[in-house]
């Protein structure tokens, strides 16, 4: 198994150290061709605006919409939800790959000194809490048709999956619990 972290701007390293941890190949994707080679793909956080302008400028955008649509297995954290959600409330025109049925708000819980940690109860993973680190994190507002929701906060999905796609508000790479990648990993076998 061959994972790919899309490596254009935001929290590359710290999913690659992870990978790394599980003992998982994990190549760094950067362009459209990258995509060819991989059995499941890490979309981290960053600045959502940005992962887009990028994407289209270096023509992966449609490429990967086309990929994750074929049932690409997706793990997005914070940014990396934000370019796969349907509709993003507070910003009607930014674009996005529109393949993950929800609609959110982008920086919902403030900005950068209003960043926080809490511990989630996520029953797919077990009874133990996990540890979630929330950095200008969006809020999903609604879930559509198909969405399972895995974890809350303040009454707001905060771990969603429909089909092939995981998405996250919060940063699991940035803590030293693994289960959410062994869940996403799992998903593959």
């Amino acid at each position: 198994m061959k994972i790919g972290i899309l490596a254009i701007q935001g929290s590359v390293e710290e999913h690659k150290v992870i990978l790394e941890k599980l003992g998982i190949e994990n190549v760094l994707v950067k362009k459209a061709k990258d995509l060819d080679t991989i059995d499941g793909l890490i979309l981290p956080g960053g600045e959502s605006t940005t992962l887009i302008h990028i994407l289209k400028t270096m023509d992966i955008f449609e490429y990967l919409k086309e990929k994750i649509k074929k049932g690409l297995p997706v793990l997005s954290t914070c940014a990396g939800l934000i370019i796969l959600a349907k509709q993003i409330e507070n910003y009607p025109n930014q674009n996005s790959l529109d393949v993950l049925n929800i609609t959110l708000s982008r920086n919902a819980y403030g900005r950068q000194r209003e960043s926080f940690i809490t511990y989630l109860p996520i029953p797919i993973l077990g009874d133990e809490p996990y540890e979630a680190v929330f950095i200008r994190a969006p809020k999903i507002i609604k879930t559509g048709e198909g969405v399972k929701i895995h974890a809350t906060f303040q009454d707001s999905p905060v771990f969603v999956e429909e089909g092939n796609i995981l998405g996250l508000t919060f940063h699991p790479e940035l803590t030293n619990d693994l289960r959410i990648h062994k869940y996403f990993l799992s998903k593959m076998r």
